[in-house]
């Protein structure tokens, strides 16, 4: 559903420059990452059409630009390999299939408001799997910068087949390619102010191509049809239908990630807040449309949307702009992409790789956390040479135990068990109940727990109260508890079924609500006598003191 909302900071002149600008900016990388995916140029530039319209109709964001992206384009490079591999036929459909089962996947976690939880993962495992892709970008485009078709394989079958295709590479192509990286690596920023280096270098070593070589003696794109692409309807296979719903899986999760983290970096820049579940069913609807029409899937694309916000767009009418324009393009002036060389589009390809490669981390990775660097670059080569879900969901996975390893060592410190006033000085008990406690001569086992108790303190619970059975009485603190999990819940009971079994009396503090009905569902009410359950800490210790006195 459109909402006006999102259009009531609209600038005509800053949203129509806004458009402009990113047109420009898209369409080289429109046509590299199509020549790039195997699904030829077109294929890019209808991506960079429909995402970025619907994207921009049903969206969260007001200033998001979305078009195919590096990342993505390596996912769907490798969907359609393996499905042409498989089915040659209909291998095609069944790769724009897959990505309008990851658009699906996309506007069902939109609905359910998961939006927050998607890029709810450690840095060290997105600058992985982020690097990783742009490896496999760099690697897949070696042999069109060399001159020769890439090989099938991917990643592995380009490397084995390094050798042959250097031994064979043809000058003229890899000429052009070098040329088209030098222009971007050194062209001067003071001049990328005005005019991207993707548009020069396409540009400049286009015309350069042809005033040197012959038409066919290099490969070219040729001209793009300008008509409306065609319907491409749902193919599916029961055979492989488990493999491209894993797939679509990859492919939408991935869109997700990239476009919420991008919408974070312009909200930063202008000082809104997107609606992260709109936007996801926003993209998931637009990459619908998209392999609807046999159309490469796209996210939010951050150096698009950086530029978008700083020419001055406020709305998603910049994004508007920026289809139709791109639209009239493919219609008007198709014929003019027939001259470009397959190498300047690699060497465009090569040079988005690169930039994502997270560069500022891999060079201070080491410095921060040698568990962290270890973490991202075993991420980054599962990903290049093994799968995206097998990387991501390792790294997340001993990420979370590294972390809930060290929250579990600084938890145990909150769990104290003393049995007089002067045992620690971090237990807050008042003069009066420093006092109660003494006047037990150690015989009161004073439990005190503080901070959010997680399943990984139940050990530290279970080793304080190891020697229960040398009390008399013990009291349980939860005042400072905000927070407890079942497996703690657990460990308390156990504590104090421990203590009921040693003859130990048991008194409670918990005037937390949630806590103490956490205990409750735990049936630990039944255990205890009504006076188990105290206002207060001193009445607790008071009540212990004099159970004590009456028993023994």
């Amino acid at each position: 559903m459109i909402t006006l909302k999102r259009f009531k900071n609209a600038s005509l002149k800053g949203d129509l420059f806004g458009g402009v600008t990113t047109a420009i900016i898209s369409l080289p990388l429109a046509l590299a990452f199509g020549v790039a995916s195997g699904a030829g140029a077109e294929a890019g530039m209808w991506g960079a059409i429909l995402v970025g319209l619907f994207a921009a109709l049903f969206g969260g964001s007001t200033s998001l630009i979305s078009e195919p992206t590096g990342p993505m384009t390596v996912i769907m490079t490798a969907v359609l390999t393996a499905m042409m591999s498989k089915y040659p036929e209909n291998g095609l459909a069944m790769g724009f299939t897959v990505v309008m089962m990851a658009g699906a996947f996309q506007v069902l976690l939109g609905t359910l408001k998961l939006g927050k939880y998607v890029t709810l993962m450690p840095y060290s495992v997105i600058s992985g799997f982020m690097s990783g892709i742009g490896v496999i970008l760099i690697i897949l485009q070696l042999a069109p910068l060399l001159g020769h078709q890439a090989p099938a394989g991917g990643v592995i079958g380009t490397l084995s087949n390094l050798p042959s295709l250097l031994m064979d590479l043809h000058f003229s192509e890899l000429f052009l390619g070098v040329i088209t990286l030098a222009i971007l690596f050194k062209m001067p920023s003071k001049w990328r102010q005005y005019v991207p280096a993707q548009l020069v270098a396409l540009v400049a070593v286009t015309l350069l191509s042809i005033i040197i070589f012959d038409t066919d003696s290099i490969r070219r794109i040729g001209e793009i049809p300008s008509g409306l692409p065609s319907i491409m309807f749902p193919v599916l296979s029961p055979e492989l239908l488990v493999e491209m719903l894993i797939d679509a899986l990859v492919l939408g999760t991935l869109g997700c990630i990239d476009t919420l983290l991008t919408a974070v970096i312009a909200d930063s820049l202008t000082r809104t807040e997107h609606d992260s579940d709109k936007e996801l069913r926003g993209q998931g609807i637009a990459n619908m449309i998209a392999g609807l029409f046999g159309a490469l899937p796209g996210a939010g694309a951050t150096m698009g949307t950086v530029v978008n916000i700083q020419v001055g767009a406020r709305s998603p009418i910049a994004g508007i702009f920026r289809a139709l324009i791109l639209m009239a393009v493919v219609f008007i002036a198709g014929s003019l992409t027939e001259p470009i060389p397959m190498a300047v589009l690699a060497g465009i390809a090569v040079y988005v790789g690169f930039n994502i490669l997270d560069w500022s981390f891999i060079q201070r990775a080491h410095k921060l956390s040698v568990s962290q660097m270890a973490i991202m670059y075993g991420v980054m080569l599962l990903t290049v040479f093994v799968d995206l879900i097998v990387a991501v969901g390792l790294g997340v996975f001993i990420s979370n135990v590294m972390i809930i390893e060290r929250l579990s060592r600084v938890q145990a410190n909150h769990v104290k068990a003393i049995s007089d006033s002067d045992s620690d000085e971090d237990v807050p008990l008042t003069k009066k109940e420093s006092e109660l406690l003494d006047k037990a001569n150690g015989k009161l086992l004073f439990f005190y727990l503080s901070g959010p108790m997680i399943f990984s303190v139940s050990k530290a619970i279970a080793r304080q109260h190891r020697k229960i059975s040398e009390y008399k009485a013990m009291v349980l603190d939860l005042s400072d508890v905000a927070m407890i999990d079942v497996t703690v819940g657990l460990a308390i009971e156990n504590a104090i079924t421990d203590a009921l079994d040693a003859n130990c009396s048991v008194f409670i503090y918990s005037p937390n609500l949630e806590t103490t009905d956490k205990l409750k569902r735990l049936n630990i009410h039944d255990r205890l006598d009504d006076r188990a359950f105290c206002d207060s800490r001193e009445i607790a210790l008071s009540q212990a003191i004099d159970t004590m006195a009456k028993t023994y």
